[in-house]
């Protein structure tokens, strides 16, 4: 069935499907399940409560979480008000949080679920605040009061497509972060869309959400795609109870970005090591044995359609899974396009490609190979930003991706570099370095790279440790990533040859800024820091570095 907006999806199930499962959230006292029937007395009820305290239609409401089941009943609750949602990424400072606040026009939060709340709380300050207390956060407002003192909305209003849905605002590997405005038009198509192509059989399919709801590929392909199929949506209770709580889930569909995909891998090397395992995949009978028990482990045994996106994976790691019967389909979209875009599918999968258009989507290429991207999806625009927004979108329409690509035979789109990502060695020449990170990372000892060289006459290579690199003797470490400039080197023009590979002494992470929440590299944070020492590194005798 084809729905018109989210609260047109999620009101058919509530009235069709009552009983139906709609939540399962853990907490470390036990889990609480909800039905479709319950979850919509106490969104009915929170979106009564959001009325009652008179805001002017279509103010904006923030949303300060982790994923978990009171994420999704707010965000519905706040579109039954008649406001608009502004999600913010549950890890960001308080300094992060007070400009998104301010720069929103805000009238409240909703806080839920969050590792260090008292750290970030000051970023709300002179903001009301709507505390859940079933994740220990207490306000003067706060959720449990709401629902026990108001009557659940009778009336669901009905949303057009042309009313501003939410504002989201981007991770940022590059500046502040900007609003992204969305209808709920392009919420509605691309779902839609998606539900479409992407055709689980399953009536009530299980959905496993963990990856910030904040960011439009966990929003649209699990929050929205999940409502639209009458789907049930299980959480993991912690960083450490993650593997138990997505193996006791076994989702019918799965979307992870290359890093964790690096952790999966990881994880089973260290149960069956490579020669033991490539013994076992070689033996009929005992290589289908050894592939479900690895799908069950890690959960993925009954998943029909497994996704990567966000940034870059390597053919050999796609090529690595797929021998344990996990079929991994890239797919491409940007906050700005709510990522309708390109999508590898089950059965029309060819790795290192992003896939082929869905439908509704024009693109082209700009002169210099820019991909230009045009759909009903498309964003409004910046909040509050209407210079940036012109700059992003050409005359006739197209958003403007900072992607690099170009169309193979078979109509399949392949993502070649970025454009801000391009840096200019003294030489004169322009190199893309996103495909000689994919490169240098198929040494298992290397668990992230940046390949820079502003200013010095070849790239180097910045490179954080995996758990197996830091276990090694240095001298085998050596031998291992002088080995990998060896294989590398040949394959590449003599401007993009690595000189040097440093090993950095402090992982790149979300906390220290230098990860996005969606685990992409801050290349312009990562060059500040180090970009001082460059020419150092470079005129060192040694082809490999320890900072």
């Amino acid at each position: 069935m084809k729905f018109t907006a989210p609260l047109h999806a999620f009101t058919y199930w509530e009235k069709n499907s009552p009983d139906q499962l709609m939540f399962h959230q853990p907490f470390v006292q036990g889990s609480v399940k909800t039905t479709y029937r319950e979850a919509g007395i106490e969104i009915r009820k929170i979106a009564q409560a959001l009325i009652a305290m008179d805001y002017a239609p279509n103010s904006k409401i923030a949303l300060l979480s982790k994923n978990c089941s009171h994420w999704i009943m707010a965000d519905l609750a706040i579109q039954m008000a008649g406001h608009i949602s502004v999600p913010i990424y549950p890890t960001i400072n308080a300094n992060s949080i007070a400009e998104i606040m301010s720069h929103s026009e805000s009238k409240a939060v909703i806080v839920g679920k969050l590792d260090n709340y008292e750290a970030q709380k000051s970023g709300l300050e002179g903001f009301t605040k709507i505390g859940i207390k079933a994740y220990q956060v207490e306000e003067k407002l706060n959720w449990e009061d709401m629902v026990a003192q108001n009557e659940a909305l009778a009336e669901v209003p009905e949303q057009n497509a042309e009313d501003l849905l939410t504002i989201m605002y981007t991770s940022g590997t590059t500046g502040s972060p900007k609003g992204v405005m969305h209808r709920v038009g392009s919420f509605n198509a691309v779902t839609n869309t998606a539900v479409s192509a992407i055709a689980l059989n399953a009536s009530k399919p299980r959905f496993f959400s963990y990856l910030p709801l904040t960011h439009i590929a966990e929003r649209i392909g699990i929050e929205m795609f999940g409502l639209y199929q009458g789907g049930s949506f299980n959480f993991p209770l912690s960083i450490e109870t993650f593997a138990d709580d997505l193996a006791a889930t076994q989702p019918d569909l799965f979307f992870a970005v290359p890093r964790i995909w690096t952790k999966f891998q990881d994880s089973i090397l260290n149960t069956i090591p490579q020669k033991k395992l490539d013994l076992l995949l070689s033996i009929p009978i005992i290589n289908n044995v050894i592939r479900k028990k690895i799908k069950k482990k890690l959960g993925l045994l009954n998943t029909q359609a497994i996704f990567t996106g966000a940034a870059p994976i390597s053919i050999s790691q796609l090529i690595w899974f797929k021998r344990l019967d996990i079929d991994i389909c890239q797919a491409y979209g940007l906050t700005e396009d709510c990522i309708l875009s390109h999508f590898n599918l089950p059965g029309q999968n060819k790795f290192g490609s992003v896939g082929k258009p869905l439908a509704g989507v024009e693109l082209k290429f700009s002169p210099e190979d820019e991909i230009l991207i045009k759909s009903e999806c498309l964003m409004q625009g910046y909040y509050k930003e209407e210079k940036m927004t012109s700059e992003v979108f050409t005359e006739d329409g197209f958003l403007k991706t900072g992607d690099i690509g170009e169309y193979d035979h078979d109509g399949f789109l392949w993502i070649t570099g970025r454009i801000k990502d391009q840096f200019k060695t003294d030489k004169g020449k322009y190199i893309s370095p996103a495909p000689i990170e994919l490169e240098m990372m198929k040494n298992s000892d290397i668990d992230q790279a940046c390949v820079v060289g502003t200013g010095i006459p070849q790239p180097i290579g910045l490179i954080v440790l995996s758990d197996t690199g830091k276990e090694k003797e240095q001298a085998a470490l050596i031998e291992s990533l002088e080995q990998t400039i060896k294989v590398l080197n040949p394959t590449l023009e003599s401007v993009a040859k690595i000189q040097k590979i440093v090993v950095m002494k402090e992982d790149w992470t979300i906390d220290n800024g230098l990860l996005t929440p969606t685990m992409k590299i801050k290349r312009n944070r990562v060059e500040k820091i180090h970009q001082d020492v460059y020419n150092q590194w470079f005129n060192d005798e040694a082809a490999i570095l320890f900072e």
